[in-house]
């Protein structure tokens, strides 16, 4: 072979044998999407060598055997170069499926038979001479269809993968700017070189400077797996791995302006923040929060706890502080990483109520078991005794005659206490289920003042009522009868002789019908009303010493909240009580 090096020739072929080393270095000692860049690089070093001894041959012949082996690496270039960036960008699925996979080798493998079949269709090129009018002879080849229609695969290949990059990149933090402007300029210089060869912005007749092109892009991506570790510390990796984080975290620069951070950072500033984070001051991004401005102003590490409200919601969170000042070259920085706590302090504060609710539970449990063990036991022991006294003859008829008044308050009493007990027992077991329905009001008011008329008339109270007609409500029936019943016998029993218990009932709008029960009566101290709205159950005698349950109107409480209803208490000593209650008048 008749070979006449010139300095196009031996800049590729020195090039060339320098790419083929690294590409067998990067195929012996990498995986993943480094070896693609091998791949990468032997194809081109195929496409060099074999282009600059063509720039060498002075004969056609051996000029066109070498075009036949500098295709089997261009057909290759634009492939690997894809594959590279579908991998880089994280779209490796896209190569996995056979469609795929047939779709972009089919197009080389044609490509590089019509190449070698030339000389029987001349779809390739038409007409290939040598041009001897320059320093060296070079081919001058008249391209045919099958070139145009490479060239335009050529540039799908790198339009597509240069896309992909582009938007991978933009997404990319600045931490990786350098070696993002690397990869972008390794990628941009091929199509550059390759157009001005298209449309003759050559410097020299006949020259492709796209293999230079490609030689200096590899040159790059080596440069930037090696020196700025580009695949070692893969964007792709990393914000995978932050976006799995849910902590926040931040990066400060010596002037506390942020320089990186992820997603789960985002949420705990506002909305119109959350595009323009890179650059911000921290005091901009998370406002009124001057213990963590302080721990930043005198740059030591700690942790600070902060309330941060944003349209997301209301945030608890620990800010954990580290100061970087190892490097005194280099100007300082800080890590904040944000946890989430709301969800903790909220299962906290859900334990504490839980443990208040049972600490309740378990005292008004003790408290039922003293009444059962004292105040049932008392009366019904009571009652046993005159009754066997009266049986023995050892008491004449007209002693039990004056011992009935007696022995009736403490069977009603009983009754009641027992009536109540069995009621909000049986409301407080797992699964009991309350059976709402539309209902009478009036009708069931009505009833409960006739039952307890007679309790009434002995202190000489009289009940007014003032009920207005066809009173529909939506609750259960037998609760709210417990509810009425024990607020009427809680108003006689702290009545004076001759005091008055008004109660009215009406429609307060559309949703809701209200009952009021007022009396003139003694009244409830403050100190008590504050026990009936902290649930705690507490027991006083009546005007003329009668006993009271305890429960009642605890029970009264609870049954009105089950019910989807409410209860407020006006009082004054001295002057009297008034209920408002607000029942529902159909289902919500």
């Amino acid at each position: 072979m008749d070979l006449d090096f010139n300095l196009y020739a031996l800049s590729l072929i020195i090039s060339g044998i320098i790419t083929l080393l690294l590409s067998g270095y990067i195929l012996s000692n990498e995986k993943g999407t480094v070896r693609w860049v091998g791949y990468l690089m032997l194809s081109n070093s195929i496409w060099s060598l074999a282009y600059g001894f063509e720039l060498s041959s002075r004969t056609i012949e051996h000029m066109k055997m070498l075009v036949n082996v500098e295709y089997v690496g261009i057909v290759a270039v634009p492939f690997y170069w894809f594959i590279f960036c579908l991998d880089l960008a994280g779209k490796e699925k896209w190569l996995k499926t056979t469609g795929n996979q047939l779709l972009i080798t089919a197009v080389p493998i044609l490509y590089l038979l019509l190449v070698w079949t030339n000389d029987l269709h001349h779809l390739h090129y038409k007409k290939v001479s040598v041009d001897y009018s320059g320093s060296f002879p070079m081919l001058k080849i008249v391209y045919g269809i099958a070139y145009y229609f490479f060239v335009c695969y050529f540039y799908a290949l790198l339009i597509v993968g240069n896309y992909f990059l582009i938007k991978k990149f933009r997404r990319s933090d600045r931490v990786y700017k350098k070696q993002n402007r690397v990869i972008l300029t390794a990628a941009m210089l091929p199509w550059i070189a390759n157009l001005c060869y298209l449309i003759g912005l050559r410097p020299i007749p006949n020259l492709d400077i796209t293999p230079f092109a490609f030689q200096v892009s590899t040159f790059l991506i080596f440069i930037a797996i090696y020196r700025f570790k580009l695949l070692n510390v893969l964007p792709v990796a990393r914000e995978k791995v932050l976006e799995l984080m849910g902590d926040g975290f931040m990066v400060l620069d010596h002037r506390n302006r942020v320089i990186d951070y992820n997603s789960a950072f985002k949420k705990y500033i506002s909305v119109y923040h959350a595009d323009k984070i890179i650059g911000k001051d921290i005091n901009e991004l998370l406002q009124y929060q001057p213990e963590l401005l302080d721990l930043l102003n005198q740059q030591e590490s700690g942790k600070v706890e902060l309330l941060v409200h944003t349209a997301n919601g209301v945030f608890d969170l620990e800010a954990d502080v580290c100061f970087l000042n190892e490097n005194k070259l280099n100007r300082n920085a800080t890590i904040i990483k944000l946890q989430d706590l709301t969800n903790a302090r909220q299962e906290a504060l859900k334990s504490q109520r839980q443990a208040e609710e049972l600490q309740k539970l378990n005292q008004l449990k003790d408290r039922i078991f003293s009444i059962m063990a004292h105040d049932l036991r008392g009366p019904l022991l009571n009652l046993a005794e005159v009754l066997k006294m009266t049986s023995d003859d050892t008491i004449s008829a007209e002693e039990f005659k004056e011992l009935s008044p007696t022995l009736t308050k403490d069977i009603s009493y009983t009754t009641d206490l027992l009536e109540n007990i069995l009621h909000w027992s049986r409301s407080q077991l797992k699964g009991y289920g309350i059976n709402k329905e539309l209902f009478d009001l009036k009708k069931l008011i009505n009833s409960e003042v006739s039952y307890h008329l007679k309790a009434a008339s002995v202190k000489k109270i009289e009940i007014i009522l003032q009920l207005a007609d066809d009173l529909v409500a939506y609750a259960d029936l037998l609760m709210m009868q417990i509810v009425i019943r024990n607020l009427i016998i809680n108003a006689i029993k702290f009545c004076n002789e001759n005091c008055q218990i008004n109660i009215t009932a009406s429609y307060i709008n559309s949703e809701s019908v209200g009952i009021q029960i007022q009396d003139n009566g003694v009244g409830i101290a403050m100190e008590n009303i504050q026990k009936i709205f902290n649930g705690e159950n507490f027991s006083s005698r009546g005007t003329q010493n009668e006993k009271g349950t305890g429960i009642g109107l605890m029970v009264c409480w609870d049954f009105m909240e089950r019910n989807e209803g409410s209860i407020a208490i006006e009082s004054e000593l001295g002057a009297g009580t008034l209920f408002n209650l607000q029942i529902p008048r159909h289902q919500a």
